[in-house]
C-alpha cells in the first residue's frame, strides 16, 4: 500500500506540474497553427505571473490578480503581433525580445513597487486560488484505489488546473470543428489562398495570438497564485522552452500536447521525488543532476524519439500580399 501511496502522489505532482506546461503548449499551438512562431511563451507566462500576484497583492482578489494576467499576457501578444504581422519583422528576434523585457521589467517593477528584491508580498488565502474538493471526495476517501483516486488525485486542485485539461478537448473542438480553426489551419498551410478566399489573414493570426495571451496569462498565474503564492524572479524557469518542446513533439496536436506535457511533468515530479533517494546500484544521485534530469529527457526525447515533425509550412515566414 506504501507503494501505491508513493504512485498516487507522484502522479498527483505530475498533474499539478503539467498545467502551466500545458497551458503555454496549448497557446503555443494556437500561434504556431496560425503561422506565427512563439519563441515569446516564456515571456508572457513571466508577466503573467508577474502582473497577477502583484494586482492580486494590491486589490487582495485572485480574480483581479487573474484578469490582470491576461491582460498584460495579451498585450505582449500583440506586441508580437505589431512586430512579427503588422510589420512582417523577424519572428525568432521579437519573440527572443519579449522574453529579455519580461525578465528585465518583472524584477525593475517588483523592487520598484514593493521592495522585496523583485519579489511581490506573500499572496493571502483571498489573493491565491486554493484547492477545490469535488463532490463526494471526502466521502469516498476511505474506499481503497477508487476513493484514493478521485480523493486525491482528480480532487484538490485549483480551479486553473481544471481549466487547463478542458482547455485539451475545447481547443480540439476548435480546431477540427469550427470555421475559425479551419481557416486557422488553413493560414498557417498556406495563407495567399486563404487571402484569395476574401479571409484576412493578418486578422486571423492577431485572433490566434490573442488565444496565445490569454492561455500564457492563465500559466503564469497558475505559478504565482497557486503554485508559489507570489512572484519570484525568473519563476518561470524555462517552462515556456520545454513547452515548445512538448509542442513540437507532440506534432502539433492538442490531444498529443496534454500527453506529452503529462510526460514532462512525470519527470519533473519523478527528479523531485527522487532527490537525496539512494537508488539501487547507482547509490545517492546529485540534487542537481536531479534538478536537471527533465531538461536532459527534454533534449533526449526530441533528439531521438520523437520522428519526423513537420511544422506548419508557413510557419515563421511573414505574409507578403501579392499585387
Amino acid at each position: 500500500m506504501d507503494i501505491f501511496n508513493a504512485v498516487i502522489q507522484t502522479l498527483d505532482s505530475t498533474l499539478r506540474l503539467s498545467v502551466p506546461l500545458l497551458l503555454a503548449c496549448l497557446a503555443g499551438l494556437y500561434s504556431e497553427r496560425s503561422g506565427i512562431f512563439d519563441i515569446g511563451l516564456e515571456g508572457k507566462m513571466l508577466v503573467g505571473a508577474f502582473a497577477g500576484a502583484a494586482a492580486a497583492s494590491v486589490f487582495h482578489s485572485a480574480f483581479i490578480g487573474l484578469g490582470m494576467a491576461i491582460l498584460i499576457s495579451i498585450a505582449f501578444a500583440m506586441i508580437h503581433g505589431f512586430a512579427s504581422i503588422t510589420h512582417r519583422g523577424n519572428q525568432i528576434v521579437s519573440g527572443v525580445a519579449i522574453n529579455f523585457i519580461a525578465a528585465g521589467s518583472t524584477v525593475i517593477l517588483g523592487q520598484a513597487w514593493f521592495h522585496q528584491g523583485g519579489r511581490t508580498p506573500a499572496l493571502s488565502e483571498g489573493e491565491r486560488f486554493s484547492s477545490i474538493t469535488l463532490p463526494g471526495a471526502n466521502a469516498v476517501k476511505d474506499v481503497p484505489v477508487i476513493g484514493q483516486l478521485y480523493s486525491e488525485l482528480l480532487s484538490g486542485h485549483s480551479l486553473i488546473a481544471y481549466i487547463a485539461f478542458a482547455m485539451v478537448p475545447i481547443t480540439w473542438w476548435v480546431l477540427y470543428r469550427t470555421r475559425f480553426g479551419l481557416r486557422l489551419r488553413a493560414v498557417g498551410e498556406n495563407p495567399a489562398a486563404v487571402d484569395t478566399a476574401g479571409i484576412s489573414v493578418t486578422w486571423l493570426r492577431y485572433r490566434a495570438l490573442l488565444c496565445t495571451g490569454v492561455l500564457t496569462g492563465l500559466a503564469g498565474a497558475y505559478l504565482s497564485m497557486t503554485q508559489n503564492g507570489g512572484f519570484v524572479k525568473d519563476m518561470t524557469a524555462g517552462k515556456g522552452y520545454i513547452a515548445l518542446a512538448a509542442l513540437i513533439f507532440a506534432k502539433w496536436k492538442p490531444v498529443n500536447a496534454m500527453f506529452a506535457c503529462l510526460l514532462f511533468g512525470f519527470l519533473d515530479a519523478l527528479a523531485i521525488r527522487l532527490q537525496g533517494t539512494p537508488l539501487p546500484i547507482i547509490g545517492k544521485v546529485p540534487v542537481q543532476f536531479m534538478q536537471a534530469l527533465p531538461y536532459i529527457l527534454t533534449v533526449v526525447l526530441l533528439a531521438g524519439f520523437i520522428g519526423k515533425a513537420i511544422p506548419p509550412r508557413a510557419g515563421g515566414v511573414p505574409y507578403v500580399k501579392e499585387r
